[in-house]
């Protein structure tokens, strides 16, 4: 054990590994330990701003139902994150949903302009996929299926609004999930990255 042998009180991985990392950089171990108790070395550590600890502990998470807006919000956040996000490039959009803002839902007027919006919107797509496709069978007969494909649907996309709802798979180590919620856990964050 190389002299790294110690009792924790916890089973929680995450935390487990935390306290470790910790205890390695200050050779905290056996008669050295210290504080007994999980939670008070992790807090104490925390007090003190050590937090590189938590970085070693990871989550991962899928998100669906969410508007393109959610997902722009989110990876505004990057030390610590890493993403992976529905591509429109590969996906027809062609049935996609819209996620609606809660505060023009309450609202039955201006959830008409919405859904009007939403509409148009998701129809000039589709017709733009379908031009798209015959203009790029005709111009590059060569070209691979699944390349045309995509080709055409990166184009027709620039007419999606925000308010596609997508997917997305991301992982976040303890320390960054801290500072995300702190900061789009707030009052002014906006409201559909808070629920």
């Amino acid at each position: 054990d190389e002299g790294t042998a110690w009792t924790t009180d916890t089973e929680n991985g995450s935390e487990l590994i935390a306290e470790m990392a910790g205890r390695v950089c200050y050779m905290s171990f056996g008669e050295k330990q210290g504080r007994r108790s999980n939670q008070d070395y992790l807090m104490n550590l925390i007090r003190m701003e050590h937090g590189s600890v938590l970085e070693h502990s990871v989550w991962n998470f899928i998100v669906t139902g969410v508007s393109r807006s959610f997902t722009h919000e989110l990876i505004r956040h990057r030390a610590g994150f890493a993403y992976s996000q529905l591509s429109q490039r590969y996906v027809d959009e062609s049935e996609a949903d819209f996620v609606e803002p809660d505060v023009i839902a309450g609202d039955p007027d201006l959830h008409d302009i919405w859904l009007e919006s939403v509409t148009r919107s998701h129809e000039a797509y589709r017709k733009l996929a379908d031009g798209l496709s015959e203009l790029i069978e005709r111009d590059y007969p060569d070209m691979k299926r699944r390349d045309k494909r995509k080709r055409a649907r990166e184009a027709a996309r620039s007419v999606l609004p925000n308010a596609t709802e997508t997917k997305m798979f991301f992982s976040a180590n303890a320390r960054a999930l801290r500072h995300f919620i702190e900061y789009r856990g707030a009052p002014d964050a906006e409201p559909e990255i808070r629920k």
